[in-house]
């Protein structure tokens, strides 16, 4: 699963608009990204159940804090987000945790009608932690 991870990553950044970007928050390291679907592989879609769509998005994120030697470490989060279309329609995105091995991410799935810019509003909750509300934009291209 860790090389279905890695294909997806690279899927998702093949391309400059969808370059993996994140966020700090104090300790808190937040990275996310956003693409159709269409760009997954057909084995990581298969891997992930993800229907492979030009008109389906998949978010990715991962939250990450230093550990006792202060390497990144990923760290299990609750994360609620919604997204809005130029159109301020609004719609919650479901966000399912996967772990392999040390990894720890999350994928929520999506509607969009490129071409669209759409805004992510993320709630992330890590035990210990203070609630960080984060917002991001990715434009989606025909």
């Amino acid at each position: 699963m860790k090389r279905l991870l890695a294909a997806l990553c690279l899927c998702s950044v093949a391309a400059v608009a969808h370059a993996e970007i994140s966020q700090k928050f104090g300790s808190l390291e937040i990275h996310y990204n956003a693409l159709t679907t269409d760009e997954l592989s057909p084995d990581v879609a298969r891997a992930y159940k993800i229907e492979r769509s030009k008109t389906r998005g998949l978010v990715t994120m991962s939250v990450l804090k230093p550990n006792k030697v202060g390497a990144l470490t990923p760290v299990p989060a609750r994360i609620t987000l919604y997204v809005t279309n130029l159109n301020q329609q609004l719609a919650n995105v479901a966000m399912r945790e996967i772990k392999e091995g040390t990894a720890i991410y999350y994928l929520g799935e999506f509607r969009v009608a490129p071409p669209d810019t759409l805004k992510f509003t993320a709630t992330v909750e890590v035990a210990g932690e203070p609630k960080h509300e984060m917002v991001f934009n990715q434009k989606f291209y025909k």
